[in-house]
């Protein structure tokens, strides 16, 4: 075998592993902007643990706050509440200094 035919045979696999790696880098860089900016409609308002690896949780997602029950296998929705944008807006600025107890207190019914 001659060094010319060893260039041909290792030229081709070297183009395709070119190609491949390509590919990986354009897949990682572009796969999650596929689904647009749902993820940034997500936000962990508050988070209470009420027993070891059970926690009441409130989230926000778009126009609803949702109190969720998250313990080791599984995640309950236990009250979905829809508020006002502006109420959201405001929520997020003050949230930050009110405590669960708070926040729970505000969602349940009278």
């Amino acid at each position: 075998m001659s060094f010319f035919e060893i260039v041909k045979l290792i030229f081709p696999l070297l183009i395709i592993s070119l190609m491949l790696y390509g590919l990986l880098v354009f897949v990682k860089k572009y796969s999650f902007k596929r689904g647009g900016n749902s993820l940034q409609n997500i936000k962990v308002l508050s988070n209470q643990m009420i027993m070891p690896k059970k926690f009441l949780s409130v989230v926000r997602v778009n126009d609803k706050l949702l109190i969720l029950g998250v313990s080791e296998n599984n995640i309950n929705l236990l009250k979905e509440i829809d508020a006002d944008e502006s109420d959201l807006i405001n929520q997020s600025s003050t949230n930050q200094n009110q405590s669960f107890a708070d926040l729970f207190k505000k969602y349940l019914p009278k």
